[in-house]
């Protein structure tokens, strides 16, 4: 049976006992009908697992005991930052779950020239509380213990000027046009970028501020792929070349 593991946004150590999330404990009592004494594994993003047994299972609150911790070691040698263009309907929720899956380390929403999608501020807050929920969903479901930090909506050029000009980080933008494939890459350092445009691409503009700001052309085939398609495509060739794939 698979570990029955459980994200927690609390300080986790052997011997205290704690609530659950009443959305997790409901599931673990109505749908999986977890009882007393069962084990279950939670995590709060520091990178370990924690052991912990149930101690109570009910209609109103589930509560575990912490037993001990575990490194949990799934992260990749390879740290990949994924700036994505919005994508619009459940496109974002898709590349976000299947990112973080991946071994994503952080994922920054952008919006580029031809991006269709419009977030006012409130509308774009409660979209980051929705991708984070959708992020926690999917390392509970893959083993990591780290949930990827997921920045604010903002302007391609405005994430573009926030850079650090003297990181080492590699960085690469998927364009038809571009001069490499990823086997073609010299060696990679701890961390790469990847860039990738709204449905329509990156239009010229972009193209050109990405450039200035030495991102590397990246093409992946000579087939046009989607945009929920192109940052996972992406993330798995670098991960099988450089990363722990």
């Amino acid at each position: 049976m698979r570990a029955i593991r459980i994200h927690v946004d609390a300080d986790l150590k052997a011997g205290i006992e704690l609530a659950l999330p009443e959305q997790a404990g409901a599931h673990l009592a109505r749908v999986l009908r977890l009882r007393t004494g069962d084990a279950v594994s939670l995590f709060n993003g520091d990178g370990n697992d924690y052991a912990a047994e149930l101690i109570a299972v009910g209609p109103r609150e589930t509560r575990v005991r912490v037993l001990g911790a575990t490194a949990n070691g799934s992260e990749s040698p390879l740290r990949i930052v994924l700036a994505q263009a919005l994508a619009r309907g459940e496109k974002m929720d898709w590349i976000v779950q299947k990112a973080t899956e991946l071994g994503v380390a952080e994922i920054v929403p952008l919006v580029t020239a031809r991006s269709e999608v419009k977030l006012d501020e409130g509308r774009a807050r409660k979209r980051l509380e929705h991708w984070r929920a959708v992020a926690i969903s999917a390392c509970e479901q893959c083993g990591r213990a780290r949930v990827p930090e997921i920045g604010a909506v903002q302007p391609l050029r405005e994430w573009l000027s926030s850079l650090d000009p003297d990181a080492t980080a590699t960085r690469l933008a998927l364009l038809p046009e571009g001069e490499s494939g990823a086997r073609e890459l010299r060696a990679m350092p701890d961390t790469a970028v990847l860039a990738v445009g709204p449905e329509g691409g990156f239009d010229e503009v972009d193209s050109a501020l990405l450039r200035r700001a030495n991102f590397k052309g990246l093409r992946l085939g000579p087939r046009v792929l989607r945009t929920e398609t192109a940052g996972v495509a992406g993330i798995a060739a670098l991960q099988a070349l450089y990363g722990d794939f």
